[in-house]
């Protein structure tokens, strides 16, 4: 857990967003401190994704304010958000097929908040690539390695601009159990290293272990906060995941 003196890295202040007359996210409002796992999690259609959209920039709100170190970054593009720190992972990775392992890393540090070129960063792309475990995978395409290795390879990419901030999009998903294992030694080598995370995703178990603190969304609106243990045993957020009948 992030000291209580630990500077405020990200808020979101009545952040909403909504398409046509669908309210996709209502009213939210968080922080996130510095080196701080803050985990966003309920029901599919909750709207964490549309919520890590507008964080990263990829969307703009209708309404509210987000914040980075005290910058507004609301509203202001995807590719400006990068620059000043914020790298994402997908629910569905996303790679650049022509292009080898280690030109998809490298990318990551040409566009990011962390700008290198050349031969540092090529050897910057090889050592995060020996972080997560592919030391030997920067010449193949993309398109020859398996799912866990493509997503290594994004979680690479994201960490090679030094972000601020970290989003990872349901990273943990379609991964078999050993694979799972992996995924989670790996994020929490990130938590130790004191990077900041915000984490949407489905395996509780990667939840309880790996997050400080917890925001539960139901229907576009945040319905708990607090400890992973403290939001699982809210009766609310029993509710919005098993239905009344279940609760």
């Amino acid at each position: 857990m992030p000291s209580t003196s630990a500077a405020e890295a990200l808020s979101a202040v009545a952040v909403t967003k909504h398409f046509g007359g669908l309210v996709a996210v209502e009213a939210m409002s968080f922080q996130l401190a510095e080196k701080e796992v803050l985990g966003l999690i309920g029901p599919n259609g909750s709207g964490k994704t549309t919520m890590m959209n507008l964080v990263s920039g990829a969307l703009r709100p209708n309404s509210g304010e987000i914040r980075l170190y005290g910058d507004t970054i609301t509203g202001i593009g995807a590719s400006r958000v990068a620059k000043k720190g914020v790298a994402r992972t997908f629910q569905l990775v996303r790679m650049l097929p022509a292009m080898t392992v280690l030109e998809n890393v490298a990318a990551g540090g040409v566009f990011g908040h962390a700008r290198r070129w050349g031969k540092d960063l090529e050897d910057y792309a090889q050592a995060l690539l020996q972080r997560v475990g592919l030391p030997n995978a920067g010449n193949a395409l993309v398109s020859a390695l398996t799912y866990i290795d493509q997503k290594r390879v994004e979680l690479a990419r994201a960490l090679a601009s030094e972000p601020k901030i970290l989003l990872l999009d349901e990273w943990l998903a379609g991964l078999n159990p050993t694979e799972l294992k992996i995924g989670i030694a790996l994020i929490e080598q990130l938590r130790t290293e004191g990077c900041t995370i915000i984490i949407v995703e489905h395996v509780m178990h990667a939840i309880r272990s790996l997050c400080d603190r917890c925001i539960v969304m139901n229907s576009g609106a945040k319905i708990a906060e607090g400890t992973p243990a403290e939001v699982l045993a809210d009766h609310g957020v029993i509710r919005a995941y098993l239905g009344d009948a279940d609760a």
